[in-house]
């Protein structure tokens, strides 16, 4: 029998320290490379998208991909493809840690116009509110000392 599945992941992490380096002009860049990388992997990526201190996707996870994997590639290329393009002065890396919540296939539409807003939503919200929000809605047990 062949392998089905449906494992929509909403993954979030930020830059170092929250530094504000993702410069708007060239995140589309940015999330351009993720989304090779993603597609290299066969993992389905729905959306991709930031603000100056962070960055979130939505993407369909593939069944022989595992989850810390994945996260750590996008993070080492891509660190990697901003200081070779010099895309983000500033930018030193990712933070250690990140997000990950997975959802039902019936909230893909809210999750991917969640992230197509990511501008908006942060004119009103800094980015460890949110996190505390994501933590808060998906029952996950954190400590706040961990999240600076």
């Amino acid at each position: 029998m062949r392998t089905y599945t449906q494992i929509l992941y909403h993954i979030v992490f930020g830059t170092k320290y929250r530094e504000a380096v993702l410069v708007k002009e060239n995140r589309r860049e940015l999330f351009n490379y993720i989304y090779g990388i993603l597609k290299k992997k066969k993992c389905y990526l729905y959306r991709v998208n930031g603000v100056e201190d962070h960055i979130h996707l939505a993407l369909d996870l593939h069944p022989t991909i595992a989850l810390a994997d994945l996260v750590k590639d996008i993070k080492l290329a891509s660190s990697d493809f901003i200081k070779e393009k010099n895309l983000f002065p500033g930018f030193e890396r990712w933070q250690d840690g990140y997000g990950a919540f997975t959802l039902s296939i019936h909230g893909k539409a809210d999750l991917v116009q969640y992230i197509k807003d990511q501008e908006e939503h942060h004119r009103h919200k800094t980015y460890r509110e949110e996190l505390i929000e994501l933590l808060t809605e998906y029952e996950v047990d954190f400590d706040e000392k961990y999240l600076d």
